[in-house]
């Protein structure tokens, strides 16, 4: 069962870095006691949560994208914001110091046991790793790795009445050769190593083809396992239980779709309310706006969760839209994860991610003049495109419509030619809006580039020559991720740049909006971009 207790005084007085942040292009608190979902309408895939005293937590899956791991805390499961990483280099760092789009971390579980909090995640290519906090805002451990082998994934572990200690996880077909099961493995007292080879527990072939994703819990002398099934962007929420750890296993569909217009509503995680309240949250697969998470009120009958409304009374439920929020005993200020970026102070925002391991000469935070100053790096030798940079700055689309500005100041070495800055939006595709420069000045160029991922050669198109190294970017995003850029010189009147452009999803991941400044050739110095802001809005 989820933990419910004692809070250390630091945690409860955490002082937030985002804190009172509104977004103003999704909300999910609708100011008259009722929330609409999405509660994250951003890529947070694969979540899972906790409560611990009068807190939630939630982190999940992050990839290759650095820092990873992000932690959220909210008072009361709908307004979330972001308090820190606890995952801040990925190893093994010589793989994770250039791009590897769709590896690094896959589902993670975060628990809370003897006064810490652990994080299991998996690799897919190295095994399964453990990181611990006092703090869920930081610091947290190095890694240490529980369980070594190819293709284990979706870790969750399990401290039972007796202290044995648990794991469930699934396999990655592409990587174990096998998919749709669930095992078991026994850990040591102190969860940092498994001991056993483990049990398979169900075998999701015949009904519940690529079931993954699974969730440990006991409640009344059962053993639960959450574990969605059907596939991503169709499949349901399915929950197994036994009166042994290892079996047999009982299965019951407790959520999917219906009638409602969430597709393929699972992969989540069950918290409890001080007041007694169940509630699950889950992804939702919205294709280039990556999986979004939705909060579903949730009940026990029969000792089985009915997940969502269960409006034909056969046990089991369909997502809300728009519901009565939980009874957390209180009333809380309506806050969002931060977007927006002044870059005023002396670290950046901490929606922010590279596609690597950063190295500390990428960027300078110069809180004196307000700026982020990216310096140009050279695109490794094997680079053929964007895609390919570990230096690109970027942040989870927000909502379906939005538009990000920034303003740019830039500063290229005289010496060299092709130095470039800019915003763009990521994906398998991508497409930007930048400063280049060349022998004879700077220009202002808009670029896209096509199936990135298998290394195809961008199409860069002159928009015209800039009599200055400032200007403003823009883009705007309409429904199914249409973009459009634009830019200006006085920050009022904007001019449209190339044709409206796409988005589309990156692996594993949504697209992503963010900056960048790359060269091409070896220097013993490099240009920079000094970045004033960034700011999204409707």
């Amino acid at each position: 069962m989820l933990f419910i207790g004692f809070v250390p005084r630091a945690i409860a007085q955490q002082k937030q870095q985002s804190a009172g942040y509104v977004s103003k292009v999704w909300v999910a608190d609708q100011g008259n006691g009722t929330y609409k979902n999405p509660v994250l309408n951003a890529d947070y895939s694969d979540p899972d949560a906790i409560r611990v005293g009068d807190d939630f937590y939630l982190t999940s899956s992050s990839f290759e994208d650095i820092p990873g791991l992000p932690i959220l805390h909210s008072k009361d499961l709908v307004n979330w914001t972001i308090i820190g990483h606890a995952l801040l280099k990925q190893p093994p760092f010589d793989h994770f110091d250039v791009p590897h789009h769709g590896d690094g971390v896959w589902a993670p579980a975060i628990r809370f046991h003897n006064g810490e909090f652990y994080i299991y995640y998996p690799d897919p290519d190295y095994g399964i790793y453990l990181i611990k906090a006092k703090n869920p805002a930081g610091p947290w451990s190095t890694p240490i790795k529980v369980v070594d082998g190819k293709g284990l994934i979706d870790p969750c572990p399990l401290w039972d009445d007796d202290d044995n200690v648990y794991l469930v996880h699934a396999f990655a077909g592409s990587r174990a050769g096998i998919k749709s099961v669930i095992a078991v493995k026994q850990l040591n007292t102190e969860g940092t190593k498994a001991i056993t080879e483990g049990v398979m527990v169900y075998d999701g072939h015949e009904k519940d083809i690529t079931i993954e994703g699974p969730k440990f819990y006991k409640r009344n002398g059962y053993y639960y396992i959450f574990a969605p099934a059907g596939g991503v962007p169709t499949g349901w929420q399915l929950v197994l239980r036994s009166k042994n750890v290892y079996g047999p296993y009982e299965r019951r569909v407790v959520m999917d779709q219906g009638k409602s217009a969430t597709n393929g509503p699972h992969q989540g995680a069950w918290v409890n309310t001080q007041t007694g309240e169940d509630w699950f949250l889950h992804f939702q697969d919205k294709g280039a706006y990556g999986r979004v998470v939705h909060l579903q009120p949730m009940k026990w009958v029969d000792n089985w969760p009915v997940i969502g409304v269960d409006l034909d009374k056969d046990g089991k439920g369909e997502p809300v839209s728009i519901y009565k929020k939980p009874n957390v005993g209180k009333s809380y200020p309506i806050e969002t994860p931060a977007e927006s970026d002044e870059f005023n102070g002396p670290k950046l925002g901490l929606q922010w991610q590279w596609q690597s391991n950063p190295k500390e000469s990428w960027y300078f935070m110069n809180p004196a003049k307000g700026t982020l100053r990216l310096y140009s790096d050279r695109l490794s030798a094997d680079a053929h495109n964007l895609w390919q940079a570990g230096n690109v700055l970027l942040q989870k689309f927000p909502a379906d419509e939005f538009t990000v500005t920034t303003k740019v100041s830039f500063t290229p070495n005289q010496k060299l030619e092709n130095e470039k800055a800019g915003l763009t939006i990521m994906g398998l595709s991508y497409a930007n809006i930048a400063i280049k420069s060349k022998k004879d000045g700077l220009y202002l160029v808009y670029t896209t580039c096509k199936d990135a991922e298998k290394g195809n050669a961008e199409d860069e198109k002159v928009i015209s020559k800039l009599e200055s190294g400032t200007t403003y970017l823009r883009v705007n995003i309409k429904n199914d991720a249409k973009c459009q850029f634009s830019y200006s010189t006085d920050g009022t009147n904007f001019t449209n740049a190339g044709d409206e452009f796409e988005a589309r999803e990156g692996r594993w991941i949504g697209a992503k909006v963010g900056l960048f400044c790359t060269r091409e050739s070896q220097s013993n110095d490099s240009g920079f971009a000094d970045f004033d802001w960034f700011r999204v809005t409707k």
